[in-house]
């Protein structure tokens, strides 16, 4: 279940069924009568909505198993790159006091290892940025192909789950929360939806390739 396609499809359905009422006064005769009977025929379908919120899936502790363990699995994968990250701004705070000493000695200031300090300090932040903009970039790629075709499987069952309860409407709170000014804690549907993903994909289920 895609819950960005649902503005476009209501959209949609509006339009078809406005568009057949419009063609019909144009061609009906001057009589109410006909305008009676295309009220009365027409109907208002039974809708049932819920709400969700997503930002629970990724929820260490109650969220989706299979979906927390593959987070943790890349974060894992990027600890050596943190841990020398981490490395570089130790070194760089280290020097940093060094030419702060420099600069706060009474005696006669060595200009020229000052300046070699401040030059490898500005060295070091070079390289620690592109470090980090670098790690930061394949972080996102690897999550994002790590997570892909767990999100595919969740969108599949969430698809089920609410068409099994007869759910009309899905709403993302997380998306869209300050739009919803009230809502019964009934219509939220977030821990029986995880709960039902969790009984049926362990964290030790395969993942459903992407189509």
């Amino acid at each position: 279940m895609k819950i960005y396609h649902f503005p476009a499809a209501l959209a949609f359905l509006g339009t078809l069924v406005v568009s057949p009422i419009v063609a019909q006064q144009k061609t009906a005769p001057q009589s109410s009568a006909p305008a009676a009977s295309a009220t009365t025929t027409a109907s208002v379908p039974e809708s049932k909505i819920a709400l969700i919120n997503s930002e629970l899936w990724a929820d260490d502790k109650q969220g989706i198993v299979r979906l927390v363990a593959s987070m943790k699995r890349v974060d894992n994968e990027f600890q050596p790159r943190r841990t020398e990250l981490q490395q570089l701004q130790q070194r760089m705070t280290q020097i940093n006091e060094e030419i702060v000493k420099l600069q706060a000695a009474q005696n006669v200031v060595d200009t020229k290892s000052l300046q070699t300090k401040m030059d490898q300090l500005e060295q070091f932040k070079k390289d620690a940025q592109r470090k980090q903009e670098d790690a930061q970039a394949a972080y996102n790629k690897r999550m994002q192909e790590a997570l892909a075709p767990l999100y595919d499987d969740i969108g599949k069952a969430l698809d089920a789950f609410g068409k099994s309860r007869g759910i009309t409407l899905m709403l993302d709170v997380s998306k869209i929360g300050p739009a919803i000014l009230m809502a019964a804690d009934a219509t939220d549907v977030t821990r029986a939806f995880i709960a039902d993903f969790n009984s049926k994909y362990p964290a030790t289920a395969s993942v459903t390739p992407p189509e």
